[in-house]
């Protein structure tokens, strides 16, 4: 299955899904867990399937003899878990409309854990009677359909795909609330990049805040996409830790959809320590719940994953010989802080979201900052653009540990990079990054560690992407260039309808690009040339749709506009990746790691301009500076562009003026 191919398969079953959820007047929190359900219980129908023949075949080779196995045994060994026939998806689908398939679907959850008992208490069960409303009976019955569709010979990356589609789109739908248990995987999939978990022995990551396991998976994904192969991702093992029990029965869904070894545990991580945390992870990722104010200060004063850098204080009551037994952390962002980088062993990194605050936070959060600071074990802070998150709409920012760098040439400096400018627009209220800004933004910790090779590697990738769309788009040129299509148009010399033949030419030759050994100022032209391309798809578009059609021609037009449509898009295209293309040689024209005004700025602790005499703080915004973006017009085109905006303002100021005309007019009839 495709990419495109994919994207349309988990769109379709989302919409078809949110259609009947809508029409039902269910609420999407109650909507959520029973549709994830059905989505693993179609995975594991799917799955088991696949692998059935080669079980019975072992069954049968070995049965009777000294190694005789049941096929329970065989199954858990080649599929990773046995599905009873109660349990089988079509077992389900098939049954009468009229059937309780309410019961059905709980009978088969039961049966998949009472077989398999890693799945225990995991599996909804008492959640599908909502979804046989009074009003509409069969609702349950038209959601286990759509289901069906994903196709038999769908991968576990596919499942997984769809899977962290749907949590995705239940926490947008569910707003604040849905923020608790999921992280926006663009955001998740930076972190990931920037921390480059490599393959290569047991590698133990921490969550201690994990939600529904997001973290996790696009740790394995990455690994997965770097070459990692099956037996070093099963020394891949994931320990997270989530108080929330329905969030840790998604968590566990979601790292069994995506084949990720991990132990999820039922905990508040401020009371406990279920995995014995302090300095035994390679890698601890987190988005933790921001400036939690409610935490015992008794409870974990003495606690070393917390007061090795300090707990948080309010000044009153750190004066107090005797500590109040009341007395609760006045914010516990710092304790999630130290958690994270006391879990690290010798050789760990961290990447954990954080409110912005707390980069500038006083107090004993001050002290705390500055310990870490001078130990030199922060790499790296970026700033995010606002609403990139359901929680939250003002920026956060993401922190980086790396406990080997308190030993290298780099233990007094830090890398800030300031990402406010660099999102993608999914509607008014949210944000993202796309693929290709994830790669940029990586890019910039890979040249500042001196890989050189990965900026190279990237310019030639989204080169290969560039060469690809211009040769699809003067495919598409020349499809059009013979096209001529007859409309009945109105002579303005005599009134008289008559028929006119135009022919879209309009002096477009094919695009003619230049990538041999691109500079910033050689890509710069070839924007502008696309840009002209563009206006005259712009321009073909709002002709046709000016143009009065003849009698019995509206297919062969729609046509034409569906072409000039394509058109548009494909120019988009193109465009895209040269401006990922420009970016790169313009923020780094060498090829190699320099500080960039308004992007990033590599902070040395001491001199001027320094952490010291920032005061520590850790805001990107305090050492990256500011610039103003160039817009990419000429002198010339400047000038057009004015002179066609104030010719705008004329006109609304003229229509405006006969509109005050119109009213006055009015009044007076209507009021002397």
């Amino acid at each position: 299955m495709t990419d495109l191919e994919l994207k349309k398969l988990k769109d379709d079953l989302w919409h078809a899904a949110d259609v009947l959820r809508s029409g039902a007047h269910l609420a999407a929190n109650k909507y959520g867990q029973p549709i994830l359900g059905l989505i693993f219980l179609r995975y594991a129908d799917i799955l088991f399937k696949q692998h059935k023949q080669e079980i019975e075949d072992e069954y049968e080779k070995l049965k009777g003899g000294r190694r005789e196995k049941t096929f329970i045994e065989i199954a858990t060994e080649k599929c990773g878990f046995y599905l009873p026939e109660e349990a089988y998806y079509d077992f389900i689908n098939d049954a009468p409309d009229d059937a309780n398939k309410a019961k059905l679907v709980k009978e088969a959850m039961e049966a998949i854990e009472m077989y398999n008992p890693s799945l225990m208490d995991v599996l909804p069960k008492d959640v599908y009677e909502q979804l046989v409303p009074d009003e509409e009976p069969e609702l349950l019955s038209r959601i286990v359909r759509i289901f069906k569709d994903i196709p038999e010979n769908s991968t576990l990356d596919i499942f997984g795909e769809i899977y962290e589609y749907f949590l995705g789109n239940f926490a947008l739908a569910e707003g604040k609330d849905g923020g608790t248990f999921y992280t926006p995987s663009t955001v998740v999939r930076y972190m990931v990049e920037v921390l480059n978990p490599e393959p290569g022995g047991e590698k133990k990551f921490l969550d201690p805040a994990c939600g529904s396991g997001g973290m996790f998976v696009q740790a394995a994904r990455y690994m997965h996409n770097h070459n990692a192969d099956n037996d070093e991702l099963m020394n891949f093992r994931c320990y997270g830790v989530e108080k929330e029990p329905d969030t840790v029965k998604l968590a566990k869904m979601n790292l069994r959809l995506n084949n990720v070894r991990g132990d999820i545990i039922e905990a508040n991580s401020f009371y406990a320590d279920p995995h014995n945390a302090v300095g035994a992870f390679d890698y601890v990722m987190a988005n933790p719940p921001f400036n939690v104010d409610e935490v015992a200060y008794d409870r974990v004063k003495d606690d070393v994953r917390f007061n090795t850098y300090g707990v948080p204080r309010k000044k009153s009551s750190s004066s107090k010989k005797k500590a109040d037994k009341k007395e609760t952390v006045p914010n516990a962002n710092y304790l999630w802080i130290g958690h994270f980088a006391t879990a690290l062993n010798e050789k760990g990194k961290a990447a954990l979201v954080m409110a912005n605050s707390a980069s500038d936070a006083s107090g004993s959060e001050y002290d705390i900052r500055k310990k870490m600071i001078e130990e030199g074990i922060i790499s790296q802070m970026v700033t995010l653009s606002s609403n990139m998150f359901n929680t939250v709409t003002l920026p956060a920012t993401l922190w980086f540990f790396d406990k080997q760098k308190a030993h290298s040439d780099k233990k007094d400096e830090i890398l800030f990079i300031d990402a406010r400018n660099v999102y993608t627009q999914v509607d008014r209220a949210h944000r993202k990054f796309s693929e290709e800004q994830i790669k940029n933004l990586g890019i910039i910790t890979k040249l500042y560690y001196g890989d050189e090779d990965s900026f190279k590697e990237l310019v030639r990738e989204y080169e290969g992407k560039l060469t690809e769309q211009v040769g699809v788009l003067n495919q598409h040129i020349e499809s059009l260039a013979p096209c001529h299509i007859i409309f009945e148009v109105e002579n303005p010399a005599t009134g008289e309808k008559e028929e006119q033949a135009e022919d879209f030419a309009w002096g477009l030759d094919k695009l003619d690009m230049v990538l041999e050994k691109p500079t910033a100022e050689l890509l710069h032209g070839e924007l502008k040339k696309v840009n002209k391309y563009r206006k005259e798809f712009a321009r073909a578009d709002k002709w046709i749709n000016s143009r009065k059609v003849k009698r019995g021609q509206n297919q062969e037009v729609q046509t034409f506009k569906d072409n000039i449509a394509n058109g548009l898009e494909l120019v988009d295209g193109v465009k895209y990746y040269l401006n990922n293309l420009l970016w790169l040689k313009e923020k780094f024209p060498e090829g190699k790691y320099r500080d960039v005004i308004g992007l990033c700025k590599a902070a040395k602790l001491d001199g001027e301009d320094g952490i010291i005499d920032q005061d520590y703080s850790l805001n990107a915004g305090r050492y990256v500076g500011v610039t103003v973006e160039d817009d990419g017009m000429s002198e010339e085109e400047f000038k057009e562009e004015m002179l066609k905006l104030n010719r705008e303002l004329q006109q609304l100021s003229t229509d405006s003026k006969k509109l005050e005309d119109s009213i006055v007019n009015f009044m007076n009839v209507m009021f002397r």
